[in-house]
């Protein structure tokens, strides 16, 4: 799936969040340097918005990596690196997040946006998944989260699943032309987890301390789990 729809993912996303999950990258990425890390990984990074922001806000001695397992994403991403003023240098690599290839405890910060979703969304290496990312995390790292969350008020809730269903699934398959990501899609989304059931998930993985910041009126959230 996600090697079947990158050319046009970046504007299917531009379009059915209005715009605002570049602010929202934005946001998870200064929430990734505010602890003034040396090291970041940018896990399942994608097409590489959340590893450009990075590094536009980054100091200049930060060590910058994105990871996924999609090679069309990771050459998109590439691209979009590659003027980043200064030479700034990040590397991109393929790998599998249930075996990534750095040592224990390499890593400040780990980052990821929209894709944990992905990762544990009726995905039977859920927990390896997230074991690992315990694993390359230095003590005290930081594991942020940009991800689809589920807002607490009912009507909200419900006009945002309707939304998702009868829009966002429908207009990615026309843009796409991939009927079934944007299902996929549109039913991960709507029935992902809560902030605190994710909330339990990360501190049964480990985790000691975990925050949620609601977006979009809950819709979105940003995650900050401590270890």
């Amino acid at each position: 799936m996600f090697t079947a729809v990158p050319r046009r993912y970046d504007l299917v996303n531009r379009i059915i969040t209005w715009g605002l999950d570049e602010q929202w990258r934005r946001k998870a990425a200064r929430e990734c340097l505010a602890s003034r890390p040396k090291k970041v990984l940018d896990l399942c990074c994608g097409t590489g918005d959340l590893a450009v922001n990075l590094a536009r806000l980054a100091e200049n001695n930060v060590e910058l990596t994105g990871i996924d397992y999609s090679q069309p994403m990771l050459d998109i991403a590439a691209k979009k690196a590659a003027p980043l003023a200064g030479g700034r240098r990040i590397s991109f690599i393929y790998g599998d997040v249930a075996n990534l290839i750095f040592p224990d405890g390499y890593f400040d910060c780990i980052g990821i946006s929209f894709a944990f979703r992905n990762l544990t969304y009726k995905n039977p290496l859920a927990r390896r998944h997230i074991a690992e990312v315990f694993r390359v995390l230095g003590s005290g790292g930081r594991f942020v989260i940009v991800e689809t969350s589920q807002p607490r008020a009912k009507l909200i809730r419900k006009l945002y699943h309707l939304y998702l269903r009868w829009f966002v699934s429908r207009l990615g398959y026309l843009l796409s032309g991939n009927r079934g990501a944007y299902y996929y899609l549109a039913e991960s989304a709507t029935r992902f987890y809560t902030s605190e059931e994710l909330k339990e998930m990360l501190v049964t993985a480990g985790f000691r301390e975990v925050s949620f910041r609601p977006l979009f009126l809950g819709a979105v959230g940003i995650h900050v789990a401590i270890k």
